[in-house]
């Protein structure tokens, strides 16, 4: 079992977490049609706005409640009132994500209250789903917030939809998609369902949004994702699939609300985690066609060709990655995804460093991880042959003379991390030759 330490400094040096609210802000625009509000002062908004911005190089619509000296004493009712009835005239959102930030938390604002209190004075906002979810910057990091964000989305009452027919008619499941992956992974993830004869439900879906695409005219809230119509139709789904250790409280969630089985796949990468998905898979739409049994579906030859090149592929990567010593600093449930990948692969984790404590932290394949900052990293990273961290590693890399693969939030330094895929038999491929790479570049 890892052994999990965290730093007793009072102060983060070359901070490598981001904020709760960042998080949920990220997982927000994965809907369609919504607005980010942050709750907060303008400057808690600025600086998520502009770390999107430079990561998915789009148009990034979120909005603020401009909290002032003055309305953080008296308190921030009309300033959310304001916000609404503005972003309602201005930008017409179908759904709207409000958001706490340190400042509102620290104060106290009942937010349930608050929304009451609004609608009551506004009946003409009764058609709009208002999700709300709390993330003080304070506590916890990314991923802490992206979780807390979906949770709220499966947990909010978005009325019933407008068809009637059979709930089993759709064959769908839903997949929530925590924040290791990217809107290339949503992509490949909805694809690999689909041939399954299976409606993916993504919760939620970065690929519409931030996939990076152009568009007719500017948007004012998200051009696209998981929509109000695809939110109303939770209920039916036939099975929850949950990518990321983070997600199993919203997970549980869809469980208690509507009685849908679910499965946490901690990671899709590597042979054996997407054998187990797809196999999943297979069986889900095998028991729809037959309930009485299950039994062992034709693997769609697309995927049965991918499995055989991701053999190839480690067979090819092996000679450069095995005994490689590689030093992460990551979210949790994406350290763990790419530190048993590497682990499978024979290299050797050297260090590694989160943001957060997480359950998943007990079962890495290395002796201790840290909950820490850069700095942590910089102490431990000396004798790797292989950086694996955001942008803001790049400075780290480059004083200790150490390869730097970029990976998680942000990345602002490299283009197209909208369509990176690194999950499924094609994406671990895509991450191992990556990886081997550098080590051919460097003459290892």
């Amino acid at each position: 079992m890892t052994t999990i330490t965290r730093n007793k400094k009072s102060v983060a040096v070359n901070p490598l977490k981001q904020s709760p609210p960042l998080g949920a802000a990220l997982a927000f625009l994965g809907l369609k049609g919504i607005v980010p509000l942050f709750h907060g002062s303008q400057g808690c908004t600025a600086f998520a706005k502009v770390l999107l911005v430079r990561h998915f190089r789009e148009a990034i619509p979120l909005a603020t409640t401009a909290m002032t000296e003055v309305s953080t004493i008296l308190g921030g009712e009309e300033n959310i009132e304001q916000a609404i009835l503005t972003l309602v005239e201005k930008a017409q959102p179908e759904l709207l994500g409000l958001l706490t930030t340190g400042l509102t938390e620290t104060r106290g604002d009942d937010m349930d209250g608050i929304l009451k209190s609004i609608r009551k004075r506004h009946p003409e906002l009764d058609y709009l789903p208002i999700i709300s979810v709390s993330t003080p910057d304070y506590k916890g990091a990314l991923q802490d917030g992206f979780a807390a964000a979906v949770k709220s989305i499966v947990a909010t009452d978005y009325g019933q939809p407008v068809e009637t027919y059979h709930v089993k008619s759709l064959r769908q499941v839903t997949i929530l998609a925590g924040s290791l992956l990217a809107p290339g992974d949503v992509e490949e993830i909805k694809e690999i369902v689909e041939v399954f004869g299976l409606k993916p439900l993504v919760i939620p879906d970065l690929s519409g949004s931030v996939d990076g695409h152009l568009d007719d005219d500017y948007n004012s809230k998200t051009p696209g994702g998981t929509s109000l119509e695809e939110l109303q139709q939770l209920e039916r789904s036939l099975f929850t699939i949950a990518i990321g250790e983070s997600m199993r409280p919203a997970a549980e969630t869809l469980k208690q609300q509507f009685d849908t089985e679910y499965k946490i796949f901690p990671r899709l990468t590597g042979l054996g985690a997407v054998d187990s998905f797809i196999w999943q898979l297979s069986q889900i739409a095998e028991a729809q066609s037959d309930p009485r049994f299950l039994t062992i579906r034709q693997i769609p030859e697309k995927y049965s060709r991918q499995r055989r090149q991701l053999q190839d592929a480690i067979l090819d990567t092996h000679f450069y990655l095995g005994e490689k010593k590689v030093s992460l600093a990551l979210e949790p449930d994406l350290l763990y995804q790419t530190s048993w990948l590497l682990k499978e692969m024979g290299a050797e984790i050297h260090a590694a460093v989160t943001t957060t404590k997480s359950n998943i932290l007990k079962d890495l394949p290395i002796e201790e991880v840290i909950i820490g900052d850069l700095e942590d990293l910089e102490d431990l990273a000396p004798g790797s042959d292989l950086i694996i961290t955001n942008s803001q590693g790049k400075s780290l890399a480059q004083k200790l003379n150490i390869p730097l693969y970029r990976m998680g939030y942000p990345i602002y330094d490299r283009l197209g991390n909208g369509s990176r895929c690194l999950v499924g038999y094609r994406g671990t491929m895509q991450f191992l030759f990556d990886l081997g790479n550098i080590f051919i570049e460097l003459g290892h």
